[in-house]
């Protein structure tokens, strides 16, 4: 399997800021790998949060996270900044694929990226529905172009 080759920043939609925290790093001196899933769920829904699609005690629909995947190019650590791009590579009728890239304070090279994918499922019987009218013309805009 070969390895994609780091994104740059203005291939995404949608840039959020995280701040790094001394806990963050390992005992090699950069962040360790389970913060870069944490950073991928915090720019999707935060994005989601932002765009009123998410509602965590009342909405009838749920997205679950049914497959992940990061690719690591060049190490991050406390004090950095990390910017996360994120965009929609696909919209399936029950499924959204993200795209996320982190970046290192003023990088233009991902440092890791990777894709996180939601199956929106029904709150109560958790199968799958369709994506609700609202957030699909959501996602729409910040779809990565073809």
């Amino acid at each position: 399997m070969s390895k994609p080759a780091p994104h740059q920043r203005e291939d995404y939609r949608f840039l959020r800021d995280i701040t790094t925290r001394w806990m963050d790093n390992d005992v090699y001196g950069h962040v360790n790998n389970v913060i870069y899933y944490s950073w991928f769920d915090t720019v999707v829904n935060g994005w989601l949060l932002e765009q009123n699609l998410l509602d965590f005690k009342q909405c009838p629909t749920v997205g679950l996270v049914v497959d992940t995947h990061c690719s690591y190019f060049s190490s991050i650590a406390f004090p950095d900044l990390v910017r996360a791009g994120l965009r929609v590579a696909s919209l399936g009728t029950s499924s959204v694929r993200y795209e996320v890239g982190l970046f290192a304070n003023d990088n233009r090279e991902a440092s890791a990226q990777g894709h996180f994918v939601h199956v929106y499922v029904d709150r109560v019987t958790r199968r799958p529905v369709p994506l609700p009218t609202p957030l699909r013309c959501a996602l729409e805009t910040i779809q990565a172009q073809s």
